[in-house]
């Protein structure tokens, strides 16, 4: 049982469970309410409500359980590796697999794929539940994703995310006809300020994020781009492409609630292009993964 102490600062009142929440960014506002509920959350030494209205000065004392994570099971897969050595896998990822067990997600991950192709060959930085997981893609997003076999590889390309070195383009049909051939979309991206499952443009709180993209083909209603990321945030693209008023076809999230091709399964949206600095040889590689199969039939429908 870790155990939290917090000082309410001059600006910070107001309901006790949003304060919490506000200083506890992993937890969400419903697991907190759960811990003042189990009166293990307590105000100036006595226990209060969650809309308890907290004042500057007040000390909070607040219990945190341990995360009991479930045992993640190996699962024969058919992965469409691309590329495999003794430190790096990069595996074409299919529309509809989510990439690590999750709450709701614990069977028929890749994480549970590669735990059978790959044994104990997984990075353990990300600890039991990514095990080999430097960084991920949305569940309806295709496309070439790196895993890498040990933590000095983790290491490696973790430190080139963090330097915005590696290549990554994403091919994305939007809503619309853009007009420039190319562009930049330069804005922070944060959690949405109401609906915290979304990530918005957020100037306030939001971390630096940068996409550049190009026109590879117009049609009717809709564009066919390239986009090149400079940073990886959570829906980057999704979330800059909107904000300009183009959002991805398919995405209910983002754009429209009513998708003009019913049978599509999420946003149309492949990781392409992946290219990284090896982390033992120190040469430059890069990774390519075809247009899946609905895409390209996508592509001839709005021709």
């Amino acid at each position: 049982m870790d155990k939290a102490e917090f000082v309410v600062q001059p600006g910070q009142e107001g309901r006790l469970d949003a304060y919490l929440s506000g200083c506890q960014g992993k937890m969400s506002r419903s697991f907190i309410q759960k811990l003042i509920k189990n009166q293990m959350v307590f105000v100036n030494g006595k226990w209060e409500k969650g809309s308890y209205k907290v004042c500057a000065g007040d000390m909070i004392q607040m219990a945190i359980p341990e995360a009991q994570e479930p045992e993640i099971q190996a699962e024969p897969m058919d992965l469409d590796i691309i590329y495999e050595d003794s430190y790096i896998l990069l595996v074409n990822k299919p529309k509809g697999m989510v990439v690590h067990p999750a709450a709701g997600h614990y069977s028929g991950t890749l994480v549970n794929g590669l735990m059978e192709h790959c044994k104990d060959s997984l990075s353990g930085i990300n600890g039991i539940m990514r095990p080999g997981i430097v960084h991920r893609i949305d569940m309806d997003t295709t496309g070439v994703l790196i895993v890498c076999k040990n933590d000095l590889s983790h290491n490696s390309i973790a430190e080139q995310l963090k330097e915005h070195s590696i290549t990554r383009k994403y091919y994305a049909i939007v809503h619309g006809v853009i007009k420039e051939d190319e562009g930049t979309v330069d804005a922070p991206i944060g959690r949405h300020p109401i609906d915290r499952k979304k990530m918005s443009v957020n100037y306030k709180n939001g971390k630096e994020a940068i996409t550049h993209y190009k026109v590879l083909r117009r049609f009717e209603k809709f564009t066919f781009i390239e986009c090149q990321l400079e940073t990886g945030r959570t829906h980057q693209i999704r979330v800059h492409m909107a904000s300009i008023h183009h959002p991805l076809l398919g995405d209910s999230v983002y754009g429209p609630s009513r998708c003009p091709y019913s049978y599509l399964q999420g946003q149309t949206l492949h990781a392409g292009v992946l290219g990284i600095i090896h982390p033992a040889s120190g040469q430059y590689m890069e990774f390519t993964a075809p247009l899946p199969e609905y895409f390209q039939e996508l592509l001839e429908k709005l021709k």
